[in-house]
C-alpha cells in the first residue's frame, strides 16, 4: 500500500492510494487522536484511489502539528490500532511563535555564513 501526497488545497489534503484493495478505513491522527477521516474515491487505474481528507479547523493552531494518514482493518468506530499502517505525513506551521523561530534560525545562520566566510578569506590569504 503506498499513499502518493498532492498536498493541501482549500482545506483538502488529497493523495492517490495504491494498494491490493482498500482499507477497512483510512483517517488522520494528530498526537494519536483521531481528528479526520478520509473519503475514497475510484483512481485513475485499477486498484488506486483517490484520497480526499477535510482538515478540521481544530488542526490549525500556533505551532508546529504532524498530522499521519493511517490506514488499518478495525471497525468505524475502534481507536487508532496499534498495527496500523502510516501512509503519510503532513506538518502544519503556523502563528506567531513559529515567525520568531525561524527569524532566530535565520540570524544563527547568518551567523555562521560570517563566520565561514572570514575564514575562507583567512585561509585564501595564506595567513
Amino acid at each position: 500500500m503506498q499513499f502518493f501526497d498532492h498536498g493541501v488545497h482549500d482545506g483538502i489534503w488529497s493523495g492517490l492510494l495504491e494498494a491490493d484493495r482498500a482499507p477497512a478505513r483510512l483517517y488522520v491522527t494528530l498526537r494519536g487522536e483521531i481528528v479526520a477521516k478520509a473519503i475514497l474515491s475510484d483512481g485513475p487505474k485499477k486498484e488506486s484511489w483517490q484520497v480526499q481528507v477535510a482538515l478540521p479547523g481544530q488542526v490549525i493552531s500556533d505551532g508546529v502539528h504532524s498530522l499521519v494518514l493511517v490506514a488499518d482493518d478495525a471497525d468505524t468506530d475502534a481507536p487508532v490500532q496499534a498495527d496500523a499502517l502510516h501512509l503519510g505525513r503532513l506538518a502544519l506551521l503556523a502563528g506567531t511563535p513559529l515567525n520568531r523561530d525561524v527569524e532566530a534560525e535565520i540570524a544563527l545562520l547568518r551567523d555562521e555564513l560570517e563566520l565561514l566566510k572570514r575564514e575562507f578569506r583567512h585561509f585564501a590569504a595564506g595567513d
